[in-house]
């Protein structure tokens, strides 16, 4: 159980170590309907992207920007997750949702050309992430309903970086170390 409750604001201070056990845990599904504790936690990780995405606020906070967080980045051991992202047309996207898996992916490879970032770790990785280009996802709203959504781009790469978040696999595991770079610049 976390601290979170109404007025908590989550800041950096809240994310644990890159070498927390906790990042490298897969974790259980849960139980719905979600309970106050889970609903308030996910809103707080919520509240967080969308400070973060303020420049003023962050600048306050001291909050490094992010566009995806999982429950287990800030200590709490729960298949959860807060999105928030613009595509490429852009138009803005929030999204909360527990128990997500996979369904179906593309078989088109994409990655970022600059590669990913993460809220969990403060150091620059070198590499290109691959990434499947188009996947849908099942889950559950915070209403407990069951979701299919489809992603693609952006939308499609953020949505596998938070899952493997949930399934205690890191971005930088799947650079290849051999060949970093997929896509030349």
């Amino acid at each position: 159980m976390s601290n979170f409750h109404k007025d908590y604001i989550v800041t950096m201070k809240d994310f644990v170590p890159e070498q927390d056990d906790i990042l490298r845990t897969k974790l259980d599904d849960m139980h719905l309907p979600l309970n106050d504790q889970d609903l308030m936690e996910l809103e707080c990780m919520m509240e967080y992207l969308r400070n973060s995405q303020d420049p003023e606020l962050a600048k306050k906070y001291k909050l490094r920007a992010g566009t995806g967080l999982s429950a287990n980045q800030v200590g709490i051991a729960k298949r959860m997750f807060a999105a928030k992202y613009e595509d490429e047309k852009g138009q803005d996207f929030e999204y909360k949702l527990i128990n997500p898996k996979i369904i179906s992916h593309s078989t088109n490879i994409i990655c970022l050309p600059e590669g990913e970032g993460c809220l969990s770790v403060n150091r620059e990785i070198f590499g290109q992430v691959p990434r499947y280009e188009k996947i849908k996802v099942k889950a559950y709203n915070e209403k407990g309903e069951q979701v299919t959504l489809a992603f693609k781009g952006y939308g499609s790469i953020l949505m596998q970086h938070e899952i493997d978040h949930l399934n205690g696999m890191m971005f930088y595991d799947r650079i290849d170390k051999n060949n970093p770079i997929i896509n030349k610049i």
